[in-house]
């Protein structure tokens, strides 16, 4: 191996950072809004969330049937509306929280996506001129018998995308229809 060549651990290394630099462009092009509804959301997404809300709703509910109990009138009588709409409410924030969270990372999502593509694409082409070198190398080699073999011609051209895609749109409406 010469100096000029990457070792393997550098292309990891190389793809890891490219990665890397994908999640954090995507985090710096975020607004400022953005970001703190996804900080919200992290936070909101926490055990700890859920036991801060349940102990809110049971402080509500015991503050206001110790109220009425006490003798003074009650901020919340049962069926406790005020706490139902508080509820509703915070709710509606949340679920446009999480939307909003879920829209922005479905951008990071996307540009993952296409460069698993890109690699794999590029990966298939290197493997099909890997094998055609192969194939080539064998018909040219006086010592080995000339034979031929179909699969290994056909692994020789790349795929195609297109007729992949269709392939995978064909099986998925026949799945979906019953057949």
């Amino acid at each position: 191996m010469t100096d000029q060549t990457p070792r393997s651990n550098d292309r990891v290394e190389d793809t890891t950072k490219a990665v890397a630099d994908l999640h954090s462009e995507h985090r710096k092009n975020a607004t400022t809004f953005q970001r703190a509804v996804e900080d919200a959301t992290a936070i909101l997404s926490t055990p700890l969330a859920i036991g801060v809300v349940l102990l809110f709703i049971l402080a509500w509910i015991a503050a206001s049937l110790l109220g009425s109990f006490l003798g003074y009138r009650s901020f919340d009588p049962p069926p406790f509306f005020g706490l139902g709409a508080i509820v509703s409410i915070a709710s509606l924030f949340m679920v446009i929280m999480i939307l909003a969270t879920q829209r922005h990372e479905d951008r990071l999502a996307f540009h993952r996506e296409q460069l698993i593509l890109e690699l794999v694409r590029s990966s298939e082409h290197k493997t099909a001129k890997i094998i055609q070198l192969l194939e080539e190398f064998r018909r040219d080699d006086p010592s080995l018998s000339d034979r031929v073999d179909h699969e290994a011609n056909k692994m020789t051209r790349p795929a195609d995308p297109s007729a992949i895609l269709t392939s995978i749109k064909d099986f998925h409406s026949d799945t979906k229809s019953g057949r």
